[in-house]
């Protein structure tokens, strides 16, 4: 059904697969397309950094683009793309209208990545001192990223937890919505065999790209509440920070006397999750999956997180460590962790079971081509059903075509 279509994806950034969890998501996606036989392009707006992902040794087309830009019109024209791809909500607001405009017929995919509103409403709750409610929700992200979600034919909703946020409290149609989280190919059962055991692993890690905000908050809790309290009861032990774009105030946090130890970018994630014991992510706000939790799990390195930081990654069987939420609770639960080979054990055989029961490739891969046929057989149809989208295109989007073309035209002026 894909062979010699073309998709093109519109993103944010270039993607990142080491620095991020959103860059192997992408990264993910384009494999999925690509093993369906689609020919990709990537098209970005932002500019190419030292450790983006190399798409053209993948055999992906990659384009320079302009926000606001008549430039990009004249690339639809030529690509003809049979599918576009948002890699988030604030792509489809910019360059919707004119994929619609020019490609009305393309099948228009909205990756969310995450559900933007919840986090921004649960980072305001925090900063406020409040507790979160979902009627914090009611914002103008909301608004703004559920009119993308109606104007575009299929979102890609990454948990379960969301997925139901947005059919059970927005009332939106399942049939607009499709849930595919992580994809990673099956572990077998011998795989925890051949990493290293309690005995040789040493001290916790934290782990996160220091632009996302939730990761420098989980950094500052740890060093201010919970890190402290843990050292108290593990004097020898020590707290590797890791994460990529490191800033002066996340560097200021280092101290060597305190065993809190600032490493900047991970060259080999791998590498220093199967060195270390424990994995440390006291989130505090947040939505969608957390990548550094399915490399936990894949190199057997139990966690100690909030029940936000395990949100649509827990199973029956329970979290692949311990949950916590008051700084004594998770230090408590990280010493007993630490300390613990044999409930250590358990909780990296619990990660193996996540792993494989919630992220397989193959199933979400299968579901995933599925749906898109689905619609793309009965697109016009489909777009019938939601009539909230046809009605936000014709009326929201005008606003957005309008005030791009007044931009551009006042930036010819400058």
């Amino acid at each position: 059904m894909f062979a010699n279509q073309r998709l093109l994806i519109i993103g944010t950034v270039w993607p990142e697969p080491e620095s991020s969890a959103a860059g192997s998501r992408m990264m993910q996606l384009i494999e999925f397309f690509q093993v369906n036989e689609l020919e990709v392009t990537f098209a970005c707006s932002a500019s190419n950094l030292e450790f983006s992902e190399d798409l053209k040794t993948l055999e992906i087309k990659t384009e320079s683009i302009k926000i606001n830009d008549s430039g990009f019109d004249r690339l639809l024209q030529d690509l003809k793309p049979d599918i576009v791809l948002f890699d988030r909500f604030m792509t489809e607001e910019q360059f919707g209208w004119r994929v619609t405009e020019h490609c009305p017929d393309a099948l228009k995919i909205l990756d969310t990545e995450d559900l933007h509103c919840l986090r921004y409403a649960r980072h305001k709750a925090l900063k406020n001192g409040n507790e979160f409610k979902l009627e914090d929700l009611y914002s103008d992200e909301a608004r703004r990223e559920i009119a993308a979600i109606y104007r575009c034919d299929i979102s890609l909703i990454i948990s379960k937890f969301e997925h139901e946020l947005l059919t059970d409290f927005f009332s939106i149609d399942e049939g607009i919505l499709h849930y595919v989280p992580f994809m990673f190919e099956e572990l077998d059962s011998d795989h925890l065999s051949g990493i290293p055991k309690f005995e040789e692993r040493q001290h916790f890690i934290s782990i996160g790209n220091f632009l996302h905000e939730p990761n420098w908050d989980a950094v500052r809790f740890l060093k201010e509440d919970i890190w402290k309290l843990i050292r108290k009861e593990l004097p020898d032990a020590e707290l590797h920070v890791y994460g990529a774009y490191t800033s002066s105030k996340v560097e200021q946090l280092n101290n060597e006397s305190e065993g809190f130890l600032i490493k900047g970018r991970a060259i080999s994630a791998e590498e220093v999750f199967k060195k270390s014991r424990i994995l440390l992510a006291p989130l505090r706000f947040g939505a969608g999956l957390k990548g550094k939790f399915t490399d936990a799990m894949k190199f057997g390195t139990p966690s100690v997180t909030t029940k936000i930081g395990a949100e649509g990654m827990k199973i029956n069987v329970g979290w692949c460590g311990e949950l916590g939420e008051t700084p004594d609770d998770i230090a408590q639960k990280a010493v007993q962790l630490y300390s613990d080979k044999s409930v250590w054990i358990e909780a990296q055989k619990t990660g193996l079971q996540i792993f494989n029961q919630l992220f397989n490739k193959a199933e979400h891969g299968q579901n995933l081509k599925a749906k898109i046929e689905s619609v793309n057989k009965n697109l016009q149809n489909h777009r019938k059903r939601n009539f909230i989208g046809s009605m936000l295109l014709q009326n929201t989007l005008q606003s957005y075509k309008y005030m791009s073309k007044w931009i551009e035209e006042k930036n010819k002026n400058l």
